[in-house]
């Protein structure tokens, strides 16, 4: 994986990125999760990118956002859309267990930019920021793949796996799956996953003895 390629890449197709997002349909998918939100939820944004429309729409309906991603020009544009969230420049891959305590975590066309075997332990990291019934709402690849293609005339690498492994290591990382569906919208596939936590997941370091 080369961080420095997908963050130089993000940093500059940020604002051409930001006015065509809208060709993607997420919002009918953020509209599901908002129904099972208790009002004022704090939410976790990975790969937040410039704030819209996803944390936008968070903060039309009075809840409380914290976005990361990986480019400092998106995370300037996330500033600028959602005045009131909090927004910091961070590699999603450095994120520590329990790191976060939040009702909700999103992450939308990020995970298949982070190496594919570590998928699953970014999984468990995000296990670890819920509470028992804590939703999360996550794009993942729709088909096997690994390696570099062009995104609006620049070099992007992705890495994942297709929606039935997709679908396991969410099962097996305490998620049950409340909606898995392939999204076609802006000319790209997508796998689009609604979760909810219903156990914990034990991680033991390798140090400690069983």
């Amino acid at each position: 994986m080369n961080t420095n390629l997908i963050k130089k890449t993000y940093n500059q197709i940020a604002h051409i990125y930001q006015k065509d997002r809208d060709s993607l349909k997420s919002n009918k998918y953020l509209h599901k999760l908002l129904q099972l939100l208790r009002p004022q939820s704090y939410v976790l944004d990975l790969g937040c990118g410039s704030g819209n429309p996803i944390d936008t729409e968070l903060i039309k309906h009075d809840h409380l956002v914290i976005g990361l991603d990986i480019s400092p020009v998106q995370i300037e544009l996330a500033r600028k859309n959602c005045p009131t969230g909090s927004f910091s420049v961070r590699d999603i891959q450095t994120l520590r267990l329990g790191e976060y305590s939040v009702d909700a975590v999103v992450s939308f066309y990020t995970f298949f930019h982070i190496p594919r075997e570590k998928h699953l332990e970014l999984l468990k990291k995000v296990n670890s920021f819920l509470p028992i019934g804590g939703l999360f709402l996550l794009t993942m690849g729709e088909k096997d793949f690994e390696g570099e293609h062009t995104m609006f005339g620049a070099n992007m690498w992705s890495s994942q796996y297709g929606p039935q492994k997709n679908a396991q290591m969410l099962q097996d990382t305490g998620f049950e799956i409340l909606l898995d569906t392939i999204d076609r919208t802006g000319n790209e596939n997508h796998q689009i996953l609604l979760v909810k936590k219903n156990q914990a997941v034990i991680v033991r370091h390798k140090n400690v003895p069983s």
